[in-house]
Order: C-alpha cells, then sequence, then structure tokens
C-alpha cells in the first residue's frame, strides 16, 4: 500500500511554501493552519535541525459533501500537507485521502470514494503545480 504522494521540490522550503499556497488557492483550497515543527520545538528548548511545516487545509465545498454522507470522516479532515527539508532538499506531499476514506468507510460507498478521488486528484496537481 502507498499511503502517500510525494515530491521533491527545486526550491528553498520558504518558496516552497509560498507556491504551495498560491497553488492550492488556485484549486479552491484554503489553508487553516500551519505549524512549523522546527519552530514549535525550539520554543519547548528542544534542538530540531529540518524545516518541517504541515499545512492543514480544506475545500468546503468538497468538505461539506463528505460530510453530509458520512460524518465520521470528519476525523480525517482538513488535509494535511507536509513540507520539509531532508538532506538538503525540500519535499511536499500527503496522505492520500483515498487511502484514508478506505480505513472509514468499510461499507465501501463508491459515492464518498469518489469525492475522495476527486479531492486527492485536485491536491496532486496542486502539489505538482507547486513543484515547479
Amino acid at each position: 500500500m502507498n499511503f502517500k504522494y510525494e515530491v521533491m521540490v527545486n526550491k528553498s522550503f520558504d518558496d516552497a511554501i509560498v507556491s504551495l499556497k498560491d497553488s492550492l488557492s488556485k484549486h479552491s483550497f484554503g489553508v487553516l493552519w500551519e505549524l512549523n515543527f522546527k519552530d514549535k520545538l525550539r520554543e519547548k528548548g528542544l534542538s530540531f535541525e529540518n524545516n518541517f511545516k504541515i499545512l492543514e487545509v480544506c475545500n468546503p465545498k468538497q468538505a461539506k459533501k463528505v460530510l453530509d454522507k458520512h460524518l465520521e470522516v470528519g476525523y480525517f479532515l482538513p488535509c494535511k500537507i507536509v513540507v520539509y527539508e531532508k538532506n538538503n532538499s525540500v519535499y511536499m506531499g500527503m496522505i492520500k485521502p483515498s487511502e484514508l476514506i478506505a480505513l472509514a468507510d468499510k461499507e465501501g460507498s463508491t459515492e464518498i470514494l469518489q469525492i475522495a478521488e476527486d479531492v486527492e486528484k485536485d491536491l496532486k496537481t496542486a502539489i505538482d503545480m507547486a513543484a515547479k
């Protein structure tokens, strides 16, 4: 099972974040919250060398559709996209919504899976655009 989608980015960490936010906006996703673990751990007196930022993102129309059909899917919302540095490279990626839905929707609702696949496709496109 390949649970994630990830790409290496030929940009600085900060430029990757800016590009990602712009690309997400163009695909009807907003950033609801973000956290850089490097900064947060430093606040707590711990050393962590790599930038590692989590962006919680949401397409409100898609979220409403899926919640109307299966309220418990809310455990997986909002979607998370991670941007991080490793070995002098920058990566961005996410857990695939279709994989998360497979965990929650044991009845196999094709309608909910289709929503997850649509969201996944849009997020992959946004990530790919941001990576260029």
